[in-house]
């Protein structure tokens, strides 16, 4: 069957979520605010950037990517895939796509983060081309 990619809209909300919970278990900590998935969506959503998408198949979300652009450099975010698809090139295309939708844009470098003990998702990145960069990642909550 066909993937298809397509932005996420506010119709997709429940299914982004049921997917997320499943994919990113640590979004839900009460301790790290930033990862709150709903205001996360929704945030993303009232932006209207369109550099947020999904990959279905068969009418079932299997994977979402979302991708920021600040004129400055892009950055990836919330790229997960169901684990009974992974290794079937679903994060591939959504990762392919963000980039040509950043390239579009003139966008030079994407930029993201993965835990220190996601070992499987370092490896993936790594066979993709993105290699650790030089730098120590800040952050602030506000």
């Amino acid at each position: 069957m066909t993937l298809e990619l397509r932005p996420i809209t506010a119709a997709d909300t429940e299914a982004v979520l049921a997917l997320w919970r499943e994919v990113f278990a640590q979004y839900d900590d009460p301790a790290r605010p930033q990862r709150a998935p709903r205001a996360n969506l929704e945030r993303k959503l009232a932006q209207g950037d369109g550099l947020f998408w999904g990959a279905w198949r068969a009418g079932r979300l299997l994977g979402t990517a979302m991708a920021g652009w600040d004129g400055h450099r892009g950055w990836l975010y919330a790229v997960g895939v169901a684990p009974d698809a992974r290794g079937q090139g679903v994060a591939r295309a959504l990762v392919e796509h963000a980039e040509r939708e950043l390239a579009a844009r003139a966008c030079p470098k994407v930029n993201l983060q993965v835990l220190d003990d996601a070992s499987g998702a370092l490896a993936f990145w790594k066979a993709l081309g993105y290699l650790p960069d030089p730098v120590t990642s800040l952050g602030k909550r506000l």
